[in-house]
């Protein structure tokens, strides 16, 4: 049975493993800054999930069933998530950087996509970390069970893909999670800020978190410090973060009702990404 997001919140031992996700996620961030940006803000996470959920809807002999312009843009705006604008720039940058290429077959003019080996390859890890906390929450073993039929992730996916843009919780988060999802990088901040917090000190008004530089952190995440700035004072006004001491020279806290809004949060992620995998057939194999 899949984990629901109550029971996963209201997990004892929920803040460890997020915190251990958190690094990990991190680490993916660090491998490839670029690509890991893809799924670190709320619009082009969604239009990442479409857009793989499309390659993986396709027929072996059939490619105009897969990723093709003319279908993510339906798809895009089918489910509210960006313009066709927005959605146009965001492919092009996809096959600019390499993350996906045009396929050696045409169909008129309706040319199909697909993912890099590096793409699908981080993809799958972003499956990993999360099938690893789900794993710490129950003593389960989804994560031996997707390393030994790889292929299952083009089954999980779309699952996966269909759970988070019809989702609430997810599509519409909560006030402070909200300012952050917007921001570049928004995504890796509030990972950032939560992989340096003492789950045991979760339970105080203001946690302390690693962070001092307000310079270091906007370097790290390759973000213009006047628009990171910009927005911690944003998140600040809100009673959401703060500093120990000096402003934006000593260590910086986050409020528990935001810690609480990330747990949440992970907890509603989880338990889709859960859900999706107990729907796949490999999931018997879990068990």
């Amino acid at each position: 049975m899949a984990l629901v997001s109550e029971d996963i919140a209201g997990h004892p031992a929920l803040r460890r493993h997020v915190q251990a996700q958190s690094r990990t996620l991190l680490q993916t961030y660090e491998a490839n800054p670029r690509l890991a940006s893809v799924f670190a803000t709320q619009q082009r996470w969604l239009m990442a999930h479409i857009g793989l959920a499309l390659y993986f809807d396709r027929e072996p002999d059939d490619h105009r069933k897969g990723l093709t312009s003319t279908r993510f843009m339906d798809g895009i705006c089918r489910h509210s998530v960006a313009s066709r604008n927005t959605a146009d720039a965001f492919l092009k940058e996809m096959l600019h950087y390499g993350f996906i290429r045009p396929l050696p077959i045409k169909y008129g003019r309706i040319r199909p996509f697909e993912p890099t080996a590096g793409t699908l390859e981080t993809v799958a890890g972003w499956v990993m970390a999360h099938l690893k906390t789900l794993d710490s929450l129950d003593n389960g073993s989804r994560l031996a069970a997707f390393v030994a039929y790889p292929d299952v992730l083009a089954e999980l996916q779309p699952l996966v893909a269909d759970g988070l843009l019809s989702s609430h919780a997810v599509r519409e988060p909560s006030q402070t999670f909200s300012l952050f999802t917007w921001l570049d990088n928004g995504g890796i901040v509030m990972d950032w800020l939560m992989s340096g917090v003492d789950p045991d000190h979760a339970d105080l008004d203001r946690i302390p978190t690693g962070v001092v530089s307000v310079g270091d952190f906007a370097n790290w995440l390759k973000l213009s410090r006047t628009h990171l700035s910009r927005k911690l004072r944003d998140a600040e006004e809100l009673g959401s973060i703060g500093w120990l001491g000096q402003r934006g020279h000593s260590v910086m806290w986050v409020s528990s009702a935001f810690y609480h809004e990330y747990m949440t949060a992970q907890a509603v992620k989880l338990a889709i990404i859960d859900a999706a995998f107990d729907n796949c057939v490999v999931s018997s194999e879990a068990s």
